[in-house]
């Protein structure tokens, strides 16, 4: 489906680092390139650089006086609780702000290649920050670098942007940036805020008529039930909405493996996502699709696989799933992790699209959310809640 694609890389980006031990290592990107290049994808797209978003471009989502403490904090390393940087989650470390202010410009460039047409879909698997708040560092999250994307997009003079966000944690950042303002679509699917970080992203969490969209779906929910829960909000609210672009962050925390969150997908319930999320940039936004990657935090059996077969499907050619590693990436896990690696890209599961067509339960759990969902946001577009 893909005629042009870009990927926005450059080797750079991995100096977002808080340090030995944090959840959100760089090795987990670093490693997922290696993959990616040794599996022929990239030689499927076009590699581009990037630069560091200015300061008015980080302003468009972030307020100034956030900007600078971050700044301060970049020049001498040392806490700024009150922008959020010192925490466990956000430590304080030299060199934030240029560091951050890269993964912004990665989803800028990503962007404007899109906005542009110089490429029909982008992708920067080292974004997709999504918890940043226009005053605060959050959630492992300094610059909110998809939000940064929509707002050049909207100045650009984009009048529909439609954002959506699998990973296994609300969009929260996203979501607040734009809560009231109904040219941006923003669809959340995500563990219920009962029992993960941070603690929102409820079905009543509606936003201005609709506009903010949120399916929270229970901790042990598998491919099965994330993916009925996909099909019975995300298609529709597109296709109703018809975006000028679609964003998508593709955080791949969902997974049964990751050690911070309680859903059990499996890798290759999340190819199927974005199979779907292709498919539908193509049906309701003219083809025109920036990507992002976001959380996930097993670091060699997940990530590396997961963001290879999401840059391989933007590219248009996806990998056969039984498709072998690869020994030089094999070889390097090993140095760089000391961890035995994954075969093949696959973890051995067909998963199936169980829609809503044969009516719903409210009895099970996932119906129930898939409902509230529907329920909350489906008339204020002028579709019918009910399958």
């Amino acid at each position: 489906m893909s005629e042009s694609v870009r990927v926005v890389w450059d080797d750079a980006l991995t100096a977002y680092d808080f340090g030995p031990g944090h959840p959100l290592a760089p090795v987990r990107v670093e490693l997922t390139m290696a993959l990616a290049r040794e599996l022929g994808v990239l030689d499927r797209t076009e590699v581009v650089g990037c630069v560091p978003a200015t300061d008015d471009e980080l302003a468009l989502v972030h307020k100034r006086d956030y900007i600078e403490a971050v700044k301060r904090v970049s020049a001498h390393g040392r806490p700024d609780l009150a922008a959020g940087l010192g925490t466990p989650d956000n430590p304080a470390f030299a060199g934030v702000h240029e560091a951050s202010a890269l993964i912004a410009g990665a989803s800028l460039a990503a962007a404007r290649t899109v906005w542009e047409g110089t490429a029909e879909h982008a992708v920067n698997v080292a974004g997709g920050l999504h918890h940043a708040m226009a005053n605060m560092a959050s959630g492992f999250c300094v610059y909110n670098d998809p939000a940064v994307a929509i707002a050049w997009l909207l100045a650009q003079g984009a009048s529909k942007i439609a954002y959506v966000d699998v990973d296994v944690h609300h969009g929260d950042g996203v979501q607040a940036l734009f809560y009231d303002d109904p040219r941006v679509l923003t669809i959340s699917l995500h563990e219920s805020p009962r029992t993960l970080f941070p603690g929102t992203g409820w079905p009543k969490e509606t936003g201005a008529d609709g506009s903010a969209v949120n399916v929270a779906l229970p901790a042990g929910c598998g491919d099965e039930g994330w993916l009925r829960a996909f099909d019975a909000v995300v298609p529709p609210l597109l296709r109703e909405f018809q975006p000028d672009i679609l964003v998508t962050q593709h955080g791949c925390d969902s997974h049964a493996l990751d050690p911070l969150a309680h859903l059990m997908l499996s890798l290759d319930g999340q190819r199927t996502a974005y199979e779907a999320l292709h498919r539908l940039a193509h049906e309701t936004a003219g083809g025109r699709w920036v990507a992002t990657g976001g959380g996930g935090y097993e670091l060699v059996q997940v990530v590396p696989r997961a963001w290879t077969h999401l840059i391989a499907e933007v590219s248009g050619h996806p990998i056969d799933p039984s498709t072998p590693t690869g020994p030089a990436w094999r070889a390097l896990v090993r140095e760089r992790t000391g961890e035995a690696p994954p075969l093949t890209m696959t973890d051995g599961r067909i998963p199936e699209i169980r829609d809503l067509s044969g009516g719903y339960d409210p009895a099970d759990p996932i119906d129930r959310a898939i409902m509230a969902t529907r329920n909350a946001v489906f008339p204020s577009h002028g579709l019918d809640p009910l399958p």
